[in-house]
């Protein structure tokens, strides 16, 4: 115990340094930047991180030359350490870690780059951060895997990225090649964990081998109810790494967290996502990234509304007109006038909801233009939603056709859970 009372006050007096030069003008691409303190943050957050536990996760790492997975997501909540003057309630994992002398070699970046700027589906290129000098490499590139040269001066990779439970959400494909990659050239893996808001509940149609890519790599639903610790623990343990390896995996885990939590997300996951409420209806609205329906992309109210212009005019009062914006260089229907919804003001979801994108789909009026071609069916994993509703089938009859995939992967589900379900 004298130890980490030891510790816990080396950490403060680092982060007290760090708050320090907090003070200094600083460029956006410096991995020290100011990161915003949102309006809806708490200060009486009671779920503690992984990644603020780091009692639990740096003697990992003595002596060890470390790579870590991480973007705007990866902070530590400096109040769950001790009091601070400091009126910024966090700071950056890489920053963290440097002031405590760990030996960082590089940092692999996720899509939408390691300040999750960049638009969806938008190409990055490898850099190095201007301020420290550390390499930047990019995992949605040339390279979504890391290479044996990638890794060649690694000891041990850190993962911390924020999830949001939803299986087109890249972050968790980019965990699988992550781990892939260090079980080849074993290379040790730790994962800290961290809450997903969407983790109350599991639902949608499961990812069908056929249709696996970096939107779903492996059968789960489109909801998993799982944070991305337990999912790497999922990862290796049904075998689903790529040839059968198993990574050499420590998950940090969260504290006074069970799967009934409300989490708010502090920080922005992706452009997109701007706020709670559209984490709440992405797996929902999600799906419209599927079609030629604009789901808020080139507003300020991504995945909280949706809309376009081949949509009945006379049957949905709600209109706008995207525009490009941070996040959204060319959305869909940009600069043209769409017929919608505005869903801004729906509670908390319990499940998916398919009413929306089959309302939209009776009310277009061009419903061989849609659907995209592969789009949707990368989205929903398997082309049989496309089918039932085009067919007219009730929402309760396609969710009664989940129910059997549900009910097997819940099951699995069982033996990866690390917190209450309640």
């Amino acid at each position: 115990m004298a130890f980490f009372s030891m510790f816990k006050n080396t950490v403060f007096l680092c982060l007290l340094i760090l708050s320090s030069c907090g003070n200094q003008p600083r460029r956006a691409a410096d991995i020290g930047q100011e990161l915003p303190v949102p309006e809806h943050y708490d200060r009486e957050e009671e779920i503690m991180t992984g990644a603020s536990d780091l009692s639990a996760y740096l003697p990992l790492m003595k002596g060890k030359k470390i790579t870590v997975v991480a973007n705007q997501t990866s902070v530590i909540f400096k109040e769950q350490l001790s009091d601070t003057v400091d009126s910024r309630p966090f700071t950056h994992l890489i920053d963290s870690l440097l002031a405590l002398e760990v030996q960082v070699v590089k940092v692999f970046a996720p899509e939408h780059g390691f300040r999750g700027q960049a638009d969806a589906g938008e190409l990055l290129a490898d850099g190095r951060d201007s301020k420290t000098g550390l390499p930047i490499i990019s995992l949605y590139g040339e390279n979504r895997k890391p290479s044996k040269q990638h890794l060649e001066d690694t000891e041990l990779l850190l993962f911390d990225i924020q999830d949001v439970g939803v299986r087109f959400y890249t972050y968790i494909a980019t965990l699988q090649l992550v781990m892939e990659a260090c079980a080849e050239n074993r290379i040790p893996i730790v994962v800290l964990d961290r809450p997903n808001p969407n983790g109350h509940y599991v639902d949608g149609p499961t990812m069908e081998q056929e249709h696996t890519g970096f939107l779903g790599m492996s059968p789960i639903p489109l909801v998993y109810g799982m944070t991305i610790g337990e999912y790497a623990g999922m990862l290796n343990g049904e075998g689903w790494l790529k040839g059968g390896f198993k990574a050499d995996l420590t998950v940090i885990p969260l504290r006074n967290y069970t799967h009934a939590s409300y989490y708010s997300v502090p920080i922005r996951p992706s452009p997109n996502l701007p706020n709670d409420q559209a984490i709440n209806l992405y797996p929902s609205l999600g799906l419209f990234e599927g079609t030629n329906v604009n789901a808020g992309r080139g507003t300020d109210f991504q995945f909280q509304r949706y809309g376009a212009p081949f949509l009945d005019s006379t049957a949905y009062t709600f209109r706008y007109t995207p525009a490009s914006n941070f996040g959204a260089a060319n959305p869909k229907h940009n600069g043209k006038l769409c017929y919608g919804k505005d869903l801004s003001g729906t509670p908390r979801m319990g499940s998916v909801s398919l009413y929306w994108i089959m309302d939209a789909y009776r009310k277009a009026t061009a419903k061989k233009a849609f659907f995209l071609t592969s789009g949707f069916t990368s989205h929903a994993g398997t082309e049989i939603l496309q089918k039932q509703i085009e067919s007219g089938l009730s929402e309760e009859e396609i969710k009664q056709s989940w129910e059997p995939d549900l009910t097997a992967f819940k099951k699995i589900r069982e033996k990866y859970l690390l917190y209450p379900l309640r």
